[in-house]
């Protein structure tokens, strides 16, 4: 068998030509929760049947894309009385708004594992900058662990006497642990 040669052109094109990002969905065993507190005393409550989409190599980041899509109507505090009034026109108002979306196109590297999406949320029906900051772990499954914080109030969640910051306050911190596969 004769020995071909590559034009060094070809191989400069080829080296030069962008890695592209790994996509990936969303596996069994991911969480979104959120943690605030009603009069002083704490509570946390979860998001049910959110699906994530990541496109993402560590190397790459300016062709990270994350995109997050939450059924509203799957919050759950595990107390019957909260559950129905975030569901309700004061809160999340499903009726109005199922669905809430976060969307990332700019990461910034944080040193280690470590990494800042700088995304836009969208619910209630207000887009606002929102910046998650995660850990990533590479592997057959690869998982993001992040945590950002939203200012409810700039949502119009907690509208009306649940304006009170001093029932309710304005922040609200949630985290997030997605598990990952390869999309197909």
């Amino acid at each position: 068998m004769p020995f071909r040669t590559v034009p060094l052109a070809a191989l400069l094109a080829f080296a030069a030509a962008p890695a592209l990002a790994a996509d990936y969905v969303q596996a069994p065993g991911s969480t979104l929760t959120f943690a605030s507190k009603y009069e002083g005393e704490a509570f946390t409550g979860r998001f049910a049947g959110f699906t994530t989409r990541f496109s993402f190599d560590p190397k790459q980041l300016a062709g990270a894309r994350l995109d997050v899509t939450i059924p509203l109507a799957g919050v759950t505090t595990n107390n019957g009385d909260r559950d129905g009034e975030l569901k309700g026109a004061s809160f999340f108002d499903v009726a109005k708004f199922p669905q809430a979306r976060y969307s990332a196109r700019r990461f910034r590297s944080l040193g280690g594992n470590r990494y800042a999406a700088d995304g836009t949320l969208t619910l209630r029906g207000v887009s606002k900058p929102v910046t998650l900051t995660f850990a990533w772990t590479p592997g057959a499954q690869p998982v993001l662990t992040g945590q950002a914080t939203v200012k409810r109030l700039e949502f119009g969640v907690g509208g009306g006497d649940w304006a009170d910051t001093g029932l309710i306050p304005n922040e609200v911190a949630v985290s997030t642990k997605v598990v990952f596969a390869p999309a197909k």
